[in-house]
């Protein structure tokens, strides 16, 4: 699993040891989204459950296996195959500790969302990584601080499904790069 996997990965023992009281801590739930138009499903795992009808949008790693079986559907693959590159020539640990999270909509791709239907738009981003969970996450943008970010950066849909007082919420992933 994630914790046996943590002894191989050449990250200080600090860095190792914040993702194992995460792992240890983490209690979620993993669902799958279908690709629209396609027999292809994502697998995204989250500890927020609650807050799967604000998701936005979908962000999956460079490295994901379906990249491949859509690269034909992949509008601008030009661009999505240069970003793929980049992201190839650093670490995990320089993914991770990125503060300025960058990545690519693969335009012509959308995922639906099983609990209503809604279809939303894909990210190959590389600060989520391939061996780390399922390879891709839920973006829920009112509700998690990186998420939120990232929306405000590529101009996406910022919705609230939970009322808070404040917006947006800390993030329920402790630390940097904890996806």
């Amino acid at each position: 699993g994630l914790l046996a996997g943590l002894d191989k990965v050449d990250w200080p023992e600090s860095t190792k040891a914040a993702q194992k009281n995460w792992i240890g801590r983490s209690e979620g739930a993993e669902f799958e989204l279908r690709i629209k138009n396609y027999e292809l499903l994502i697998k995204v795992y989250t500890t927020r459950l609650d807050t799967v009808f604000g998701m936005t949008y979908v962000v999956i790693s460079p490295e994901h296996k379906i990249i491949n079986e859509l690269k034909s559907q992949i509008k601008n693959w030009p661009e999505a195959e240069k970003y793929l590159e980049n992201a190839k020539k650093k670490t995990d640990l320089e993914r991770m500790e990125t503060k300025e999270k960058t990545g690519v909509r693969l335009e012509g791709v959308e995922a639906v969302n099983p609990f209503n239907n809604q279809a939303v738009p894909v990210f190959m981003a590389d600060y989520v990584l391939a061996h780390y969970g399922t390879g891709a996450i839920m973006a829920v943008p009112a509700h998690d601080e990186r998420d939120w970010e990232f929306a405000k950066k590529y101009g996406l849909e910022i919705r609230e499904v939970i009322k808070t007082k404040t917006l947006p919420q800390p993030s329920p992933y402790q630390g940097e790069g904890a996806y």
